[in-house]
């Protein structure tokens, strides 16, 4: 091999490792790009139980927060009773003290901002109306229920969380898109529970 074709050839080889270089270097920053685009838009929800009492009024309830920085796309909602699955409020609601007050918030497929918080079920009493120790009893009870809510980020990033408190939630490849709201039934005239009552006595 003569001297051009030594230099042509070392010519072609440092061009071959620029473009490999440059190839690296876009995919790099393309890869550092789409993580920043991820993080500016990653939600965080949290899920919070509470109870609460004023001179004039008592509640217990819960409350789901994003934390995040990003909305959360919130795709299905379920709910579990002392870490077992179940499917609706019923059982527990027909026991709830007399003289109570429930409001209620759907949640599946709703975008929660960036700091929005939501109370998708609050059940209250006129503070003259309750015992302390009744609501006391009550509170416990309830603060056995727990929710897992299947969310994603604008980018299809998806997650699950934990248990009550828990901020950290799983991530997971996908969310099933829920047919049905836990907390819209609630706003039923005719609860599940009633009607099976109803079509058993028919």
């Amino acid at each position: 091999m003569g001297n051009g074709n030594k230099v042509e050839f070392l010519v072609a080889v440092c061009a071959l490792v620029a473009s490999a270089m440059a190839v690296f270097m876009a995919w790099d920053q393309g890869r550092v790009m789409r993580a920043q685009q991820h993080g500016a838009v990653f939600p965080v929800l949290q899920v919070d139980g509470f109870v609460s009492t004023t001179p004039d009024v008592a509640s217990i309830g819960m409350r789901i927060s994003n934390s995040g920085v990003g909305p959360a796309l919130i795709e299905n909602v379920s709910l579990f009773y002392q870490d077992e699955e179940i499917d609706g409020f019923d059982a527990h609601r027909q026991n709830l003290p007399d003289g109570h007050d429930i409001s209620w918030a759907g949640l599946a497929g709703r975008a929660l901002a960036p700091g929005e918080e939501i109370v998708p079920i609050q059940i209250r009493w006129m503070r003259s109306e309750i015992d302390s120790t009744v609501l006391a009893a009550t509170g416990q009870d309830w603060s056995q229920f727990d929710v897992r809510i299947c969310y994603c980020s604008v980018f299809e990033k998806c997650w699950r969380t934990k248990a009550l408190g828990k901020s950290r939630a799983d991530s997971v490849k996908q969310c099933a898109k829920s047919e049905s709201d836990i907390f819209q039934a609630l706003g039923n005239p005719i609860s599940s529970l009633e009607k099976s009552e109803l079509e058993a006595a028919e």
